[in-house]
């Protein structure tokens, strides 16, 4: 089955669970937790960035990430205390306030770049944007350990998680949408743009029941060596590259926001 399909089956299938849940939690007719094992965690966070080129300004609601996973716990007798190991899916955006574009880094690789550059792999060529982002989706396993002040009852239980996560980037696009001659005009550019395709990063929730925050920082550089974008003052007049984000690989990213426990 083609990961897109998959991810669209995944959400709506979760959205259908959440919503039997809180329906049957207002209704009255559920009392406690459903006796399904394990969890599905959806979380809906913003996405920032460390050491990030100049022009790297995205917007705040454009630049957004939804994680939907599957935990099991693994209770360590009958403490509060469990590790979590899991599978899903993470959706990563990041959205431009500036007009510009990533190219392909093996076509400009570390060249110093001309007046169109703003800095180089990315290029600003569209004179009327309504719409830049760039889209990663990742296959992801969470490992955490959980603390529950209440494990026999989930639903009314403060916890609290730590835990890594580690992904492959199954897919990578450009969402461009632009007017031009006074038409609405979207492409899609779909290639990897010299990002990184394997990542780790550490996580932390905190919250009561099923309703939590979390805080998300990838360890690994969203782009790989030498393919990444960096500032053009970061050429000097012989044509080395220098200065903090000189490789393309000073820029990390993280992401906060609400999770939710289905069950």
């Amino acid at each position: 089955m083609p990961f897109s399909i998959l991810r669209k089956a995944l959400f709506l299938s979760v959205l259908v669970l959440i919503a039997t849940s809180l329906h049957a939690q207002t209704t009255g007719k559920l009392k406690r937790r459903p006796n399904i094992p394990g969890s599905i965690i959806v979380d809906f966070g913003f996405n920032g960035t460390q050491n990030s080129p100049v022009l790297w300004r995205q917007t705040f609601f454009g630049s957004r990430t939804v994680n939907i996973y599957y935990q099991y716990p693994l209770r360590f007798g009958r403490s509060n205390f469990s590790f979590n190991p899991g599978i899903g899916l993470s959706m990563e955006r990041f959205k431009w306030k500036t007009n510009i574009v990533l190219t392909d880094p093996a076509e400009t690789g570390t060249q110093v770049p001309t007046e169109k550059y703003e800095f180089a792999n990315a290029e600003r060529i569209y004179d009327d944007p309504r719409k830049l982002m760039l889209v990663n989706n990742y296959l992801e396993v969470p490992l955490e350990f959980r603390y529950d002040s209440k494990p026999e009852d989930i639903s009314r239980s403060f916890n609290i998680a730590i835990g890594a996560r580690g992904g492959w980037m199954y897919d990578s696009f450009m969402k461009i949408k632009y007017k031009q001659d006074g038409q609405t005009k979207k492409l899609k550019d779909k290639q990897d743009f010299g990002l990184t395709q394997l990542r780790y990063g550490v996580y932390t929730r905190i919250g009561m029941g099923g309703f939590n925050v979390f805080c998300f920082y990838n360890l690994t550089p969203l782009f790989q060596k030498n393919m990444g974008p960096y500032d053009k003052g970061s050429i000097s007049e012989g044509g080395a590259i220098v200065g903090s984000n000189a490789s393309g690989t000073a820029m990390t990213t993280f992401t906060a926001g609400i999770s939710l426990n289905a069950f």
